[in-house]
């Protein structure tokens, strides 16, 4: 079920100036004739559930959209609040539902940052930009940059949960025909079985496991990935960071990126393609309810902040 933006959310500082705006002032719904920077909600836990993580993520978007309101806002972009999708049971529903929403804003010019909810936000994140990109005759290829613990690649058995959704990304590429480009940042061996990574090779995913991540290992990957498709889609799991800074996730990190390799990555990554380097990225597995100190939504804040240029 989809709902329109609360703008009770959205609180702060107010300072003199038309060069002290925060989110909080210039937060507004979606304007089709001035396309911008559009958030878009995905309220879940049910893949988290499925899963067998920690419930809660459900309320990461709101989470987040407080934790946005005070921060200044970025010059020369318009900054967009379309609401939230909201699962209930059913979950394909829910992401079908979110797959539309979000295509919409895309074709109607905006980028859309999505607000999570669990990681099971990324099937309906890609089915949305591939829809929105494929009405145009021929297949995008389209790159996947997933700073991530895990690799998201199980098998779903009796339907997808958080952690099948690149899994089904796969699977569907087979069908589009425009290949499965893949590279994950962060991949922790003591999180992922070795099914996931024999499968990962034979699928051909580029990857870097947390202990090997810098950006001069990361900046071929992402160079690479860049050349060879026609859009980027970048999603982060807050999962992939140390657990001191992100406590608030359905699975805690023992190890972790560090934010400044995260933060310098979405920066190369905008310098290969300076006018739009995503149309689409997506933070997910804020949980509010483990989040002490509300430290992982300020972490969550920054990072949409950077997505957000």
């Amino acid at each position: 079920m989809w709902t329109p933006a609360d703008f009770s959310l959205w609180n702060g500082r107010t300072d003199p100036g038309d060069r002290a705006l925060r989110w909080h002032q210039v937060i507004a719904e979606p304007d089709d004739g001035a396309p911008g920077c559009c958030l878009l909600g995905f309220a879940s836990d049910q893949g988290v559930r499925l899963n067998r993580g920690r419930r809660g993520a459900a309320e990461g978007p709101d989470a987040l959209r407080r934790a946005l309101g005070n921060l200044p806002a970025p010059p020369d972009t318009r900054l967009y609040d379309a609401g939230t999708v909201a699962v209930a049971d059913d979950l394909a529903a829910g992401q079908q539902v979110y797959a539309e929403r979000l295509a919409a804003l895309l074709d109607a010019g905006h980028t859309v940052i999505g607000l999570g909810g669990g990681h099971e936000i990324a099937w309906g994140s890609y089915r949305g930009l591939a829809g929105h990109l494929d009405a145009g005759g021929e297949p995008a290829r389209i790159g996947i940059v997933n700073f991530d613990a895990h690799f998201d690649l199980r098998e779903p058995l009796d339907g997808g949960t958080s952690g099948t959704p690149f899994r089904q990304i796969a699977d569907y590429c087979g069908g589009r025909g425009a290949g499965f480009h893949y590279v994950c940042l962060g991949v922790s061996e003591a999180a992922n079985t070795r099914a996931l990574f024999d499968f990962a090779e034979a699928a051909g995913v580029r990857y870097l496991t947390d202990i090997d991540c810098s950006e001069e290992r990361a900046a071929p990957l992402l160079e690479a990935l860049v050349a060879e498709v026609d859009a980027v889609y970048v999603t982060m799991c807050l999962d992939a960071l140390p657990a001191a800074v992100a406590p608030g996730v359905s699975a805690p990190a023992a190890f972790g990126l560090s934010l400044e390799f995260v933060i310098r990555c979405l920066r190369r990554l905008r310098a290969m393609s300076p006018e739009r380097p995503w149309p689409v990225a997506d933070i997910a597995e804020l949980n509010p309810l483990y989040d002490a100190d509300g430290r992982t939504a300020r972490t969550a804040a920054r990072l949409v902040w950077e997505l957000a240029g």
